[in-house]
Protein backbone atom coordinates (compact mmCIF):
# COMPACT_ATOMS: atom_id res chain seq x y z
CA UNK A 1 0.00 0.00 0.00
CA UNK A 2 1.37 3.43 -1.12
CA UNK A 3 0.48 6.73 1.14
CA UNK A 4 3.49 8.76 -0.78
CA UNK A 5 2.48 11.91 -2.22
CA UNK A 6 5.00 13.95 -4.27
CA UNK A 7 4.52 17.84 -4.54
CA UNK A 8 7.03 20.07 -6.66
CA UNK A 9 9.26 17.20 -6.36
CA UNK A 10 9.85 16.58 -3.17
CA UNK A 11 8.28 13.28 -1.88
CA UNK A 12 6.45 12.90 1.55
CA UNK A 13 5.97 9.37 2.95
CA UNK A 14 1.98 10.27 3.71
CA UNK A 15 -0.16 13.70 2.87
CA UNK A 16 -0.81 14.34 6.60
CA UNK A 17 1.27 17.46 7.85
CA UNK A 18 0.70 20.08 10.60
CA UNK A 19 -0.53 23.16 10.16
CA UNK A 20 1.18 26.48 10.53
CA UNK A 21 0.73 28.03 14.30
CA UNK A 22 -0.73 24.80 15.69
CA UNK A 23 2.19 22.82 15.87
CA UNK A 24 5.05 25.27 17.10
CA UNK A 25 8.66 23.46 15.60
CA UNK A 26 6.96 20.52 16.74
CA UNK A 27 9.40 20.85 20.32
CA UNK A 28 6.01 20.76 22.29
CA UNK A 29 4.18 17.89 20.43
CA UNK A 30 7.19 15.39 20.36
CA UNK A 31 6.26 14.25 23.61
CA UNK A 32 2.64 13.10 21.86
CA UNK A 33 3.18 12.28 18.46
CA UNK A 34 6.15 10.47 16.86
CA UNK A 35 7.26 13.27 14.56
CA UNK A 36 8.73 10.26 12.33
CA UNK A 37 5.33 9.31 11.59
CA UNK A 38 4.12 12.66 9.40
CA UNK A 39 4.50 13.40 6.12
CA UNK A 40 5.85 17.36 6.91
CA UNK A 41 5.83 19.49 9.71
CA UNK A 42 5.22 22.91 9.04
CA UNK A 43 6.67 24.85 11.53
CA UNK A 44 5.07 28.28 12.88
CA UNK A 45 5.94 31.89 11.03
CA UNK A 46 9.41 32.81 10.67
CA UNK A 47 10.18 36.27 10.25
CA UNK A 48 13.44 38.40 10.01
CA UNK A 49 13.21 39.66 13.24
CA UNK A 50 11.25 39.13 16.61
CA UNK A 51 7.54 39.98 16.30
CA UNK A 52 5.70 40.41 19.34
CA UNK A 53 2.40 39.22 18.27
CA UNK A 54 -0.89 41.04 19.25
CA UNK A 55 -2.26 42.27 22.36
CA UNK A 56 -3.85 40.05 25.01
CA UNK A 57 -6.15 38.16 24.95
CA UNK A 58 -5.39 36.50 21.75
CA UNK A 59 -7.62 33.31 21.84
CA UNK A 60 -11.51 33.03 22.32
CA UNK A 61 -13.56 29.72 22.15
CA UNK A 62 -16.73 29.87 19.66
CA UNK A 63 -19.40 27.11 18.55
CA UNK A 64 -17.43 24.84 16.22
CA UNK A 65 -13.70 26.50 16.55
CA UNK A 66 -12.18 28.88 17.71
CA UNK A 67 -10.53 32.52 17.13
CA UNK A 68 -6.95 33.59 17.33
CA UNK A 69 -5.00 37.09 16.95
CA UNK A 70 -1.89 36.11 18.01
CA UNK A 71 -0.33 38.56 15.52
CA UNK A 72 2.70 35.88 13.89
CA UNK A 73 4.47 36.50 17.64
CA UNK A 74 7.84 34.46 16.83
CA UNK A 75 11.74 34.89 17.88
CA UNK A 76 12.71 35.54 14.14
CA UNK A 77 15.12 33.66 11.71
CA UNK A 78 18.22 33.56 13.54
CA UNK A 79 16.84 31.64 16.45
CA UNK A 80 14.86 29.25 14.37
CA UNK A 81 17.95 28.32 12.45
CA UNK A 82 20.14 27.48 15.13
CA UNK A 83 17.19 25.94 17.37
CA UNK A 84 14.39 24.77 15.59
CA UNK A 85 15.86 23.50 12.36
CA UNK A 86 18.57 21.03 14.03
CA UNK A 87 15.63 19.92 16.54
CA UNK A 88 13.58 18.93 12.76
CA UNK A 89 16.57 17.11 11.64
CA UNK A 90 16.97 14.74 14.12
CA UNK A 91 13.31 13.71 13.04
CA UNK A 92 12.55 11.70 9.48
CA UNK A 93 10.12 13.94 8.18
CA UNK A 94 9.54 16.68 6.01
CA UNK A 95 10.53 19.93 7.09
CA UNK A 96 8.20 23.17 5.09
CA UNK A 97 9.06 26.65 7.38
CA UNK A 98 6.38 29.11 7.33
CA UNK A 99 7.89 32.25 6.25
CA UNK A 100 6.02 36.21 7.14
CA UNK A 101 6.52 39.63 6.54
CA UNK A 102 5.36 42.91 6.69
CA UNK A 103 7.09 44.34 3.55
CA UNK A 104 8.30 42.31 0.07
CA UNK A 105 12.07 42.76 1.70
CA UNK A 106 11.18 41.15 4.89
CA UNK A 107 10.45 38.00 3.16
CA UNK A 108 13.07 38.00 0.96
CA UNK A 109 15.30 38.48 3.73
CA UNK A 110 13.94 35.01 5.33
CA UNK A 111 13.69 33.23 1.99
CA UNK A 112 17.79 34.30 1.10
CA UNK A 113 18.49 33.08 5.09
CA UNK A 114 16.91 30.12 4.56
CA UNK A 115 18.29 28.90 0.96
CA UNK A 116 21.12 27.08 2.08
CA UNK A 117 19.35 25.71 5.28
CA UNK A 118 18.38 21.55 4.95
CA UNK A 119 14.59 22.66 4.75
CA UNK A 120 12.29 20.99 1.70
CA UNK A 121 10.22 23.83 0.89
CA UNK A 122 8.47 27.27 1.71
CA UNK A 123 5.29 28.18 2.76
CA UNK A 124 4.69 31.83 2.21
CA UNK A 125 2.23 33.50 4.54
CA UNK A 126 0.48 35.92 2.28
CA UNK A 127 -2.51 36.52 4.71
CA UNK A 128 0.41 39.07 6.33
CA UNK A 129 -0.82 42.63 6.82
CA UNK A 130 1.33 44.71 3.60
CA UNK A 131 2.51 48.02 5.58
CA UNK A 132 3.08 49.25 2.05
CA UNK A 133 -0.70 48.78 0.72
CA UNK A 134 -2.42 50.52 3.72
CA UNK A 135 -2.36 46.96 6.14
CA UNK A 136 -4.11 45.31 3.51
CA UNK A 137 -2.69 41.46 3.03
CA UNK A 138 -0.69 40.66 0.12
CA UNK A 139 -3.10 37.42 -0.69
CA UNK A 140 -5.79 39.55 -1.09
CA UNK A 141 -5.04 41.36 -4.39
CA UNK A 142 -4.14 39.17 -7.41
CA UNK A 143 -1.31 41.67 -8.46
CA UNK A 144 0.24 42.23 -5.34
CA UNK A 145 0.17 38.24 -5.14
CA UNK A 146 1.78 37.99 -7.98
CA UNK A 147 4.43 40.44 -7.31
CA UNK A 148 5.68 38.87 -4.47
CA UNK A 149 5.05 35.58 -5.84
CA UNK A 150 7.36 36.24 -8.72
CA UNK A 151 10.15 38.06 -6.49
CA UNK A 152 10.30 35.60 -3.65
CA UNK A 153 10.18 32.64 -6.40
CA UNK A 154 13.50 34.37 -8.03
CA UNK A 155 15.96 33.80 -5.00
CA UNK A 156 13.78 30.89 -3.58
CA UNK A 157 16.12 27.49 -3.51
CA UNK A 158 13.66 25.59 -2.18
CA UNK A 159 10.14 24.94 -3.94
CA UNK A 160 7.58 27.59 -2.83
CA UNK A 161 4.01 27.37 -1.38
CA UNK A 162 1.61 30.46 -1.29
CA UNK A 163 -0.41 30.10 1.12
CA UNK A 164 -3.40 31.61 0.04
CA UNK A 165 -6.45 34.17 2.41
CA UNK A 166 -10.39 32.70 2.18
CA UNK A 167 -10.72 37.00 2.60
CA UNK A 168 -11.05 37.13 -1.34
CA UNK A 169 -14.30 37.12 -3.60
CA UNK A 170 -12.79 34.40 -5.54
CA UNK A 171 -10.30 32.01 -4.30
CA UNK A 172 -9.43 31.21 -7.99
CA UNK A 173 -8.36 34.22 -9.41
CA UNK A 174 -5.80 34.48 -6.48
CA UNK A 175 -4.68 30.86 -7.02
CA UNK A 176 -4.19 31.55 -11.02
CA UNK A 177 -1.97 34.51 -9.91
CA UNK A 178 0.11 32.80 -7.37
CA UNK A 179 0.29 29.95 -10.56
CA UNK A 180 1.09 32.14 -13.03
CA UNK A 181 4.20 34.14 -11.06
CA UNK A 182 5.64 30.63 -10.34
CA UNK A 183 4.43 29.22 -7.14
CA UNK A 184 5.29 25.32 -6.78
CA UNK A 185 2.29 24.95 -4.94
CA UNK A 186 -0.80 26.26 -3.20
CA UNK A 187 -1.59 25.81 0.47
CA UNK A 188 -5.70 26.35 1.55
CA UNK A 189 -7.46 27.78 3.42
CA UNK A 190 -5.93 30.04 6.15
CA UNK A 191 -8.69 31.06 8.67
CA UNK A 192 -11.50 33.30 8.19
CA UNK A 193 -12.00 36.56 9.85
CA UNK A 194 -14.33 36.76 12.47
CA UNK A 195 -15.53 38.40 15.70
CA UNK A 196 -16.57 38.06 19.49
CA UNK A 197 -18.31 40.27 21.53
CA UNK A 198 -18.61 40.04 25.44
CA UNK A 199 -22.48 40.59 25.92
CA UNK A 200 -22.04 41.36 29.62
CA UNK A 201 -19.11 43.87 29.29
CA UNK A 202 -19.99 45.16 26.07
CA UNK A 203 -16.33 44.87 24.72
CA UNK A 204 -15.08 42.64 22.01
CA UNK A 205 -13.08 39.42 23.23
CA UNK A 206 -10.04 40.01 21.72
CA UNK A 207 -7.43 42.36 22.36
CA UNK A 208 -7.20 42.74 18.80
CA UNK A 209 -10.88 43.44 18.10
CA UNK A 210 -10.86 40.62 15.01
CA UNK A 211 -9.24 37.13 14.82
CA UNK A 212 -8.83 34.15 12.14
CA UNK A 213 -11.42 31.61 12.92
CA UNK A 214 -10.47 27.59 12.25
CA UNK A 215 -11.42 24.45 13.51
CA UNK A 216 -14.72 22.17 12.34
CA UNK A 217 -16.88 25.41 11.78
CA UNK A 218 -14.64 26.14 8.51
CA UNK A 219 -14.01 23.14 6.72
CA UNK A 220 -17.00 22.97 4.58
CA UNK A 221 -16.12 26.63 3.11
CA UNK A 222 -12.18 25.01 2.99
CA UNK A 223 -13.10 21.89 1.36
CA UNK A 224 -15.36 23.94 -1.61
CA UNK A 225 -12.70 26.31 -2.17
CA UNK A 226 -9.73 23.63 -2.55
CA UNK A 227 -12.63 21.70 -5.25
CA UNK A 228 -12.60 25.43 -7.02
CA UNK A 229 -8.84 25.93 -7.03
CA UNK A 230 -8.25 22.38 -7.90
CA UNK A 231 -10.29 23.05 -10.91
CA UNK A 232 -8.07 26.11 -12.32
CA UNK A 233 -4.92 25.15 -11.64
CA UNK A 234 -2.35 22.82 -12.55
CA UNK A 235 0.22 22.98 -9.75
CA UNK A 236 -0.24 20.56 -6.15
CA UNK A 237 -2.49 21.92 -3.37
CA UNK A 238 -2.04 21.35 0.51
CA UNK A 239 -5.59 21.55 1.86
CA UNK A 240 -6.46 22.49 5.31
CA UNK A 241 -9.01 23.79 7.18
CA UNK A 242 -11.14 21.92 10.04
CA UNK A 243 -9.79 18.46 9.83
CA UNK A 244 -10.03 16.64 12.67
CA UNK A 245 -10.34 12.78 11.22
CA UNK A 246 -9.25 10.94 8.68
CA UNK A 247 -12.94 11.40 7.08
CA UNK A 248 -12.34 15.15 6.92
CA UNK A 249 -8.44 14.65 5.28
CA UNK A 250 -9.89 12.13 3.00
CA UNK A 251 -12.77 15.00 1.97
CA UNK A 252 -10.04 17.10 1.11
CA UNK A 253 -7.79 14.58 -1.03
CA UNK A 254 -11.36 14.01 -2.99
CA UNK A 255 -11.78 16.97 -3.62
CA UNK A 256 -8.24 17.74 -5.28
CA UNK A 257 -5.87 18.28 -2.67
CA UNK A 258 -2.44 16.69 -2.41
CA UNK A 259 -1.93 16.68 0.40
CA UNK A 260 -3.74 17.63 4.36
CA UNK A 261 -3.01 19.86 6.83
CA UNK A 262 -4.58 19.37 11.04
CA UNK A 263 -4.04 22.76 12.44
CA UNK A 264 -7.10 23.80 15.27
CA UNK A 265 -7.58 20.00 16.70
CA UNK A 266 -3.98 20.05 17.31
CA UNK A 267 -5.09 21.97 20.26
CA UNK A 268 -8.06 20.06 21.46
CA UNK A 269 -6.46 16.56 20.53
CA UNK A 270 -2.56 16.71 20.43
CA UNK A 271 -2.60 13.00 19.21
CA UNK A 272 -5.18 14.14 16.53
CA UNK A 273 -2.47 14.01 13.50
CA UNK A 274 -1.26 10.26 14.15
CA UNK A 275 -4.94 9.73 14.09
CA UNK A 276 -5.56 10.76 11.09
CA UNK A 277 -2.56 8.88 9.70
CA UNK A 278 -3.68 5.74 11.13
CA UNK A 279 -7.52 5.99 10.14
CA UNK A 280 -6.13 6.92 6.15
CA UNK A 281 -4.08 3.96 6.17
CA UNK A 282 -7.10 1.88 7.58
CA UNK A 283 -9.66 3.45 5.08
CA UNK A 284 -7.41 2.19 2.65
CA UNK A 285 -7.12 -0.96 3.19
CA UNK A 286 -11.40 -1.46 4.14
CA UNK A 287 -11.56 0.26 0.38
CA UNK A 288 -9.18 -1.59 -1.79
CA UNK A 289 -7.26 1.67 -2.45
CA UNK A 290 -3.33 0.69 -3.33
CA UNK A 291 -1.97 4.02 -3.87
CA UNK A 292 -2.94 6.94 -2.22
CA UNK A 293 -3.07 8.98 -5.17
CA UNK A 294 -5.72 7.34 -6.79
CA UNK A 295 -7.93 9.43 -4.55
CA UNK A 296 -6.16 12.53 -5.15
CA UNK A 297 -8.98 14.63 -7.19
CA UNK A 298 -11.28 11.67 -7.62
CA UNK A 299 -14.61 13.26 -7.55
CA UNK A 300 -15.10 15.49 -10.34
Amino acid sequence: MNTKVTIAGVTFKNPVMTASGTFGSGMEYSEFVDLNRLGAVVTKGVANVPWPGNPTPRVAEVYGGMLNAIGLQNPGIDVFVERDIPFLKKYDTGVIVNVCGKTVEDYLEVVERLADEPVDMLEINVSCPNVKEGAIAFGQKADCLYDITSQIKKKAKQPIIMKLSPNVTDITEMAKAAEAAGADALSLINTITGMKIDIYNKKFVLGNKTGGLSGPAIKPVAVRMVYQTAQAVKIPIIGMGGIASAEDAIEFLLAGASAVAVGAMNFVNPYATIEVVEGIEAYMQDNGVEDINELIGAVQ
